[in-house]
């Protein structure tokens, strides 16, 4: 698959291998990376997490912790360069959480990424394909991750759905 994305997208549910392709397809570029984490680190299995995923992508790679504002973190991204963010899910579950509005952040983000000279890959969880939830508040994230997806697929030059770590272009 060509790499002249200037915005890949990674779709795959939990555990499908999505966020080692999206490392394996960021290092393919060739350029400096950084690894932009969105995660809020909330109980030890996810620090436990966190040191795990720092370890298996080695030092080859600056990190930006972000939780909230990647409009500005991916606006200081610089030509030559290849962003990783990892994962829209968890940016959005904390805009949520903290009962923020998360679409004006999408679309600040997503003209972000399009202004920047940068390469950027985004791994998102795609939520949609299970069972619908059976309370308000899940029912309300899953309806926003699926709009976030469309948001960014429809950005992206490259969409990649990711099963067993096997990538599907879909686009």
């Amino acid at each position: 698959m060509s790499l002249n994305f200037k915005l890949t997208l990674v779709l795959g549910h939990a555990a499908s291998g999505k966020s080692r392709f999206a490392e394996k397809h960021a290092i393919a570029y060739g350029y400096a990376r950084t690894y932009v984490a969105t995660a809020r680190i909330l109980d030890k299995e996810m620090q436990s997490k966190v040191v795990a995923h720092r370890a298996d992508r080695g030092p080859d790679w600056t990190l930006v912790e972000c939780d909230r504002d990647l409009a500005a973190a991916c606006s200081q991204a610089r030509d030559r360069q290849v962003w990783l963010i990892d994962c829209a899910t968890m940016w959005l579950t904390n805009l949520m959480m903290d009962e923020a509005e998360w679409r004006p952040a999408a679309e600040a983000w997503i003209a972000a990424m399009a202004t920047s000279p940068a390469r950027f890959v985004v791994v998102s969880n795609d939520v949609g394909g299970g069972v619908t939830p059976d309370n308000a508040l899940a029912r309300r994230f899953q309806r926003a991750q699926g709009a976030l997806n469309q948001m960014l697929a429809e950005a992206a030059d490259g969409v990649a759905l990711v099963t067993a770590g096997l990538p599907q272009w879909l686009k």
